[in-house]
């Protein structure tokens, strides 16, 4: 029973250490792209040691799941692992409420994802509404929508034929490229299929509160993603017209004012105007290694008793 418990202990280190490391640490705000795959590494190996802990404590608790968890692995393999003929009450509570934790994170993720279509549904009815298609006119062809409106918006409607939403009056704030840059923004956010970050980071915030490092992920998927798209426009348009179109479409919200409740806007224009350089090519590739070695940890944990007594 001490690869249950070890698997256990690594999970809590993992969630308890690396958010600290992250938000202490200077570089991700200058390469956003490894932080969200930094990010996915620490989450991902978080919920294997847990998955990993819930097989084997299962295992430990019950006969039937050992023989079918280990049913082409040696006799030694099963002594390796110190399950014992029955893991006592300890090992089955532990498998019952991690396996209790896997299905509420199911749920709350199917929950998001249908929130999200209801949402998109009822925006696009809204769009067909607001905007219909002339006569003769494809759907597919039209990548730009003009609304009236007196508020400066734009966002990126997702569906079969997807399409960048403007108002008029963002049309009057966007000069130049700046609506070249705005398009750009948001086909990165689509590109890099931002939005299921989003929805994964959110049903685990939401379906776990009390647990730091989910929301520590949902805060951060939040402020990766537009840094992200920052710099997928600006090394079109550059960043002065970057920072431009989103001063023209927020300017009017209050986010620049000291009580801002969207302090990542100001924040995304200070950073577009810093021009701050990336990191070396060197460093960018240890970080993305290092990261994609942390969900192997676990399992490293986990297979070492068998494959010692396969020695």
């Amino acid at each position: 029973m001490m690869v249950p418990a070890a698997l256990l202990l690594l999970g809590a280190l993992t969630a308890f250490l690396a958010p600290r490391l992250l938000a202490r640490a200077r570089w991700p705000e200058r390469e956003p792209v490894v932080a969200l795959w930094v990010w996915q590494c620490v989450v991902g190996a978080t919920l294997l040691c847990l998955g990993l802990s819930m097989l084997l404590s299962a295992a430990a608790a019950w006969q039937a799941v050992r023989g079918r968890l280990f049913a082409a692995a040696p006799h030694g393999v099963v002594d390796a692992y110190g399950l014992g003929t029955e893991g006592g009450p300890w090992a089955a509570g532990t498998a019952l409420a991690l396996a209790c934790g896997g299905l509420w994170t199911g749920a709350m993720l199917t929950r998001e994802v249908l929130r999200a279509r209801a949402r998109r549904r009822a925006r696009g009815a809204e769009l067909r509404l607001r905007a219909p298609l002339l006569p003769g006119e494809d759907p597919a062809a039209a990548r730009l929508v003009v609304l009236e409106g007196p508020r400066p918006e734009a966002w990126w409607q997702p569906g079969p034929a997807p399409r960048l939403v403007v108002t008029t009056a963002a049309l009057g704030r966007l000069k130049g490229s700046q609506l070249d840059a705005v398009l750009a923004h948001e086909q990165g956010h689509v590109a890099a299929r931002h939005d299921w970050l989003l929805h994964c980071s959110r049903a685990l915030s939401q379906g776990f509160p009390q647990v730091p490092v989910f929301a520590a992920f949902e805060a951060e998927m939040d402020r990766l993603v537009e840094l992200a798209a920052d710099d997928v426009a600006s090394r079109r348009y550059g960043r002065l017209t970057v920072a431009l179109a989103l001063v023209g479409l927020n300017e009017d919200r209050g986010v620049f004012g000291p009580a801002s409740a969207q302090a990542h806007v100001p924040e995304r224009v200070r950073r577009l105007l810093s021009a701050t350089p990336r990191l070396p090519a060197g460093r960018r590739l240890r970080l993305t290694a290092l990261a994609t070695l942390l969900p192997a940890v676990p399992l490293v944990v986990a297979f070492v008793p068998g494959l010692r007594a396969l020695a």
